[in-house]
């Protein structure tokens, strides 16, 4: 087997090994940017677990986890993934010794992983979902939706475990991470499979059932809107605004994915084509970090599009704020101070007339 530092993270592991044996100032200063954008990345992580946390929150009290169970199970991904972020990354703040399980467990953020790779699968699984639904007009059994949302995490799991284990050593106190493959051929279909699978696959999937949805839901619109009778129109339309609720959310949260997670393969593939150059190498791994905040930007902003766009959870949240409650009391209050009135009103007036 040929050991080859193929990877972004077998280069940063190197050069963070340099930081600790060099003293000079430019690696003194680059130890302090990569603790301050450690620090960075905990703090997202807080703010991720605190955001899905409060729309899981809204998914039970509204009553509405049973009818949207995958994107309950979306959110549920995204908190664990915001929480292991934290944990990760406070414990590489840390002073533990370097082993082989410190390796393939930390260095590598196995656990961490489990959580993105899971939602990127339950994303799919949610729009294939909706795709049944409203084009197909089949409605998937209890028994498949369950199944899928333990498929995300299953998976997830699966992939990830046989990914670090396969390409990672730890050699003379040195961690390899994603670093040891076969051959050239073998390093190249490894990551070309990984940009298919996780990104060109999935957002090819995102364009095709939301555009077949789009246009069924303005077909079934046009459809309604002539036949219809109008009790049976209102509730008609009352229903296709849910579904337009649900549909303009996850596409959003499509689109945010597809935007956000296209960094991450960009030094994947410039690490494709081995290179000895200190300028090149440095641009790398600035990419690779850029790319990093890029996917914990996606499980930071996730809670705050649920929070705006998806109605269930808005009105739970909205329910929540004190002045916005404290309004709605005096509003419900007047209404029925006036409503009071007028009957008294009306009372009196039927009196004098008898």
């Amino acid at each position: 087997m040929e050991d080859q530092k193929s990877t972004t993270s077998d280069l940063i592991t190197t050069m963070e090994e340099t930081n600790f044996t060099s003293g000079n100032t430019a690696t003194s200063k680059w130890t302090s940017h990569r603790f301050y954008f450690t620090l960075f990345l905990i703090i997202i992580g807080v703010i991720g677990s605190l955001g899905n946390a409060l729309i899981l929150y809204a998914l039970v009290a509204s009553n509405q986890y049973k009818k949207y169970l995958l994107i309950f199970n979306q959110n549920a991904l995204d908190f664990y993934a915001s929480v292991l972020l934290i944990i990760m990354f406070s414990v590489k703040l840390s002073n533990i010794p370097r082993t082989y399980w410190y390796c393939t467990l930390i260095v590598t953020d196995l656990f961490h992983k489990f959580g993105i790779f899971g939602s990127v699968i339950n994303l799919v699984l949610v729009t294939v979902e909706r795709y049944v639904k409203i084009c197909t007009k089949k409605k998937l059994r209890r028994l498949m939706i369950y199944s899928g949302m333990a498929f995300a995490w299953i998976a997830s799991v699966v992939y990830n475990v046989a990914d670090v284990f396969s390409t990672t050593v730890f050699v003379n106190g040195r961690c390899l991470s994603y670093a040891i493959f076969h051959n050239n051929f073998a390093k190249s279909f490894y990551f070309i499979f990984r940009f298919l699978a996780f990104y060109v696959i999935t957002l090819v999937t995102f364009i095709f059932c939301y555009g077949r949805i789009l246009i069924a839901i303005r077909r079934q619109a046009k459809v309604m809107a002539s036949h219809n009778a109008p009790q049976s129109r209102n509730n008609q339309t009352h229903s296709k605004k849910i579904q337009t609720n649900v549909i303009k959310t996850m596409i959003i949260v499509s689109a945010l994915y597809a935007i956000l997670w296209l960094p991450i393969y960009i030094p994947t593939f410039l690490y494709l084509f081995q290179t000895t150059n200190k300028d090149r190498i440095q641009l790398i791994i600035m990419l690779y970090y850029v790319s990093l905040f890029c996917q914990c930007l996606y499980m930071f902003i996730n809670p705050f599009i649920y929070a705006t766009t998806f109605d269930p959870v808005k009105q739970i949240l909205f329910r929540m704020i004190p002045w916005k409650r404290t309004s709605n009391q005096v509003t419900v209050s007047a209404n029925n101070t006036t409503d009071t009135c007028l009957a008294t009103f009306h009372s009196g007036r039927n009196q004098a007339t008898d």
